[in-house]
């Protein structure tokens, strides 16, 4: 009976390829993968979304209606 247990000689192989993911899984993930590059490119090279934008940290040029050209932190929500 305990030879009816036992793997085939060629099976330990095979178990060992059954642990890889599925081709069509890794070619989703690698065209997910440079979507996801090609887009941060576009959107890098298109520039920011709204006149007036610009990192934080920077100084504006005066043109925000701002008044002292200097930037402010925080949102732009007003408390309650």
């Amino acid at each position: 009976m305990d030879d009816s247990r036992r793997l085939p000689t060629g099976a330990g192989a095979g178990a060992a390829l059954r642990k890889l993911p599925p081709p069509a899984l890794c070619g989703f993930l690698l065209l997910l993968a440079l979507l996801f590059t090609v887009s941060y490119a576009v959107g890098a090279g298109a520039g920011p979304v709204a006149p007036g934008m610009h990192d934080p940290g920077t100084v504006s040029d005066g043109d925000d209606g701002e008044g002292d050209g200097t930037t402010h932190g925080g949102g732009g929500g007003h408390g309650g």
